[in-house]
Order: C-alpha cells, then structure tokens, then sequence
C-alpha cells in the first residue's frame, strides 16, 4: 500500500518560480555559480589563514628582553602581549619592577601562549572544560584595583586646581570614574580573558559619589576602583576562546603609540598645571607661571633673536658656511681664549706667543704674590697661562706640519 505525499501550495509555488528562473536566466545561474565558488575560495583562505600558527617565538629571546627592557614591556610587546606591555610601560615594570621580578619563570607559558603550541592549548581546553567563567585570581583582581586607582589618581592630579584663561576645569573630576574603569578593563583583558568595558564603567560611575561623604580622596578612589573591579569580575568576565586578531605592525604601532601619548599627554597636564618650583625666597611658584615669566625674559628673547638672525643668515649665506661660522665661535679647541689670556693677536708668530708667555709667567708667579688671601687667584691664572700656551703651541705645530707636507706634495707632483 502506497503513502501519498503532499507537498504545500506556497513551497510548490516556490518550487516552480526556482526552476522558472533557472530555465529563463542561464547566466545568472553561471554567475551565482562562480560567485559562490568565489566565495568559498575565499573562506577557504580565511579559515587556513585562521588555522595558520603565527610566527615561533623564541624564550631565548623573551628572557634577553625580560632582562634589559622587561620594565618597558619589551618582552611582552615581542610576545604580541601588548596591553600587558602598557601596563608595564607605564608603572615601570609592574611597581618600580615587583610585576617584572614575579614573570621570571612565567615567561616560557607566555611564549606558549603566543606560539600556540599545543601543551598551552591542551591546558587551556581543560581550563574551559572545568570552568565555564575565568575562576577568580587574586593577581589579576589586585592588579586591576592597583592600575584603576593609578589612572584615576593621575587624571585627578591633572586637573587645574586654579582658573586657567577665566575657565574653572573642576568639573572634569567626573571623568575620574571612566579613567578607573580603563585601568581595570586594560588589565582584565590581558592575556586569555577578556571583557567589555560597560560594567566596570557603569560600576565605577555608580559608586563615585561616595567621595562627598568619604572626604579622604584616597579611600573613595580606592573604594570606586574595588566595586569596579568586582563588576567586571562578576559580570564581563569571559574566556578569550580564539586567540587574539594577529594585527599588522602598522596597527600595533600607531594603538600603542597612541595610548602613551595619552597617557604622558595626562602626565604633562600634571606637570604644568599643578607642579611648582621654588624660587629665591623658599616659596613655591607653579610651572605653568615660571614658563609665562620665562618667555617674557630678556634672556628669552635675545634668544629667540639670535636664533632668528642665524636663521636670516643662513638663507643668504648657506647651511655649510653657517655651521663653520657657528662650530668656530663655539671655540672648541681653546685657541681664541688662549690668544685672549696671553693678550696677543691671531696673526701673532710662535715668537710673539712665546715672548708674551714668558713675560705673563713672571708677572702672575704665585711665588711673588706675599698676600696669602690674593695667592689662590694668582695660581689659578698662572695655570691660565701655562694652559693657554699649550694650546697655541700645539696648533701652530699641527699646521707647521700639515704646510710642509702640504708643500712636499706638491714638489712631488712636479716632479
């Protein structure tokens, strides 16, 4: 006994339309054809590219540069670990190097990591087996409260304390949050764990006003940094389960280049707006006035006015020509101011210069001086004279010698 098969009205509709097209568009059934194959091509090179292992790292390597820039991450930067390298970067190893001291013996599983050797990957599919989450590590939660309050204690001391051009900057204290939050969510995505940045910032925002009744700044940064880092740990927290996008070193460059300039850009803000330098009376000037007043110094400005005028005659005169008149004012083998202590011309003959040095010496001799509070400035300008000779003498002997084997040269070639 037969089964009878019914087929719904709409997909027998659809059936027919499909084979309509097929039958009146030849070429664009072709085209889809090798469009699709186009595709898949490409997802084929994608998907090999994907399953590709990234360039072998060496440990050799990674301790070498551990050991002689490890304070600036260069170990991690070798390791494409480049948040972790920021880190390091900018607090000098992890803590004036406690971070970088405690990598010693963790730098071969980095280099596991990066190489994705399949020791590193089998530990780690067990990891995802046993944990669904990142378990809780005291480290990176330590690490995290540590870097948070440091951001948010830096953009709190970038912040003018004064009017600045008739603008009062205080209200930029409510970026403090948002300066923790990146400090904890940069360390919470180091490595294989990640993480968005939505709830640290959402807790970070959350607990800040607590500082109007928490009047030590350094607790309610502290306390704003601690709920941050347990709502990134309790909610954002994940496995990284892919590795990291291997990007260009173009890339890499200009997002780390980037990042320390804002980051040194806060630390100059701290510098010219809240630093202070002594003067003459014992008190305190801030930077940003002390450079205001040095602008406007005589000092300054015939600086800038002989830079300018060496400028000037460099458009007329040459690079060349202005670089010797420059390197010979700066006087750098001594012989004008040993022309001016003997008190003798530049024309002056080896005789004038020994004549006049014979005669400086018996003047300026220590041994005639009878005043003893007088004798140490005697000495010091007899050992003037002696020095100045020296000079003189050594250099119109270079050039007695480099002139007679310049006119011997020249005898040969006529010869």
């Amino acid at each position: 006994m037969g089964t009878k098969q019914t087929v719904a009205p709409g997909s027998q509709k659809v059936a027919k339309q499909q084979v309509k097209n097929v039958s009146t568009s030849p070429t664009s059934a072709s085209t889809s054809a090798s469009t699709s194959n186009t595709d898949s091509k490409k997802n084929g090179r994608r998907h090999q590219e994907a399953n590709a292992l990234p360039p072998q790292k060496s440990v050799i390597v990674a301790y070498v540069l551990w050991l002689f820039g490890g304070i600036f991450g260069l170990h991690h930067l070798y390791l494409h670990r480049d948040r972790h390298a920021f880190i390091w970067w900018c607090t000098l190893g992890g803590y004036m190097g406690v971070g970088w001291l405690s990598e010693i013996f963790m730098i071969p599983e980095y280099v596991r990591d990066a190489n994705e050797h399949p020791q590193f990957v089998q530990s780690f599919v067990a990891k995802l087996q046993a944990y669904q989450r990142p378990p809780y590590s005291a480290k990176r939660f330590l690490g995290q409260i540590m870097i948070g309050y440091l951001f948010g204690q830096l953009f709190a001391s970038a912040i003018p304390q004064t009017i600045v051009a008739g603008i009062d900057f205080s209200w930029l204290h409510w970026l403090i949050p948002l300066f923790i939050s990146l400090g904890i969510w940069t360390v919470g995505n180091i490595g294989r764990e990640c993480g968005v940045l939505w709830p640290c910032l959402l807790g970070a925002f959350v607990t800040y006003p607590a500082r109007y009744f928490i009047y030590d700044e350094t607790y309610s940064l502290l306390l704003t940094a601690l709920v941050s880092a347990l709502a990134f740990d309790a909610v954002s927290k994940q496995w990284r389960r892919t590795p990291p996008r291997r990007r260009s070193p173009t890339e890499r460059t200009l997002k780390f280049t980037g990042a320390l300039c804002i980051y040194l850009g806060v630390w100059g803000c701290v510098i010219f707006f809240n630093g202070t330098i002594p003067d003459e009376d014992g008190g305190e000037v801030p930077i940003h006035e002390a450079l205001h007043n040095f602008l406007a110094s005589a000092w300054w400005t015939d600086l800038k006015q002989a830079l300018l005028d060496t400028y000037n005659y460099a458009q007329h005169h040459g690079w060349y020509e202005t670089w010797r008149e420059v390197f010979e004012s700066m006087d750098v083998d001594g012989e004008r101011n040993a022309y001016k202590v003997l008190g003798v011309s530049a024309t002056a003959s080896q005789a004038d210069i020994t004549a006049a040095y014979r005669k400086l010496s018996k003047e300026n001799h220590p041994d005639k001086v009878k005043d003893e509070a007088l004798r140490p400035a005697a000495h010091q300008r007899f050992i003037e004279i002696q020095q100045a000779y020296s000079v003189l003498s050594k250099i119109k002997s270079n050039r007695r010698r480099k002139n007679k084997q310049s006119n011997s040269d020249e005898d040969a070639i006529v010869l």
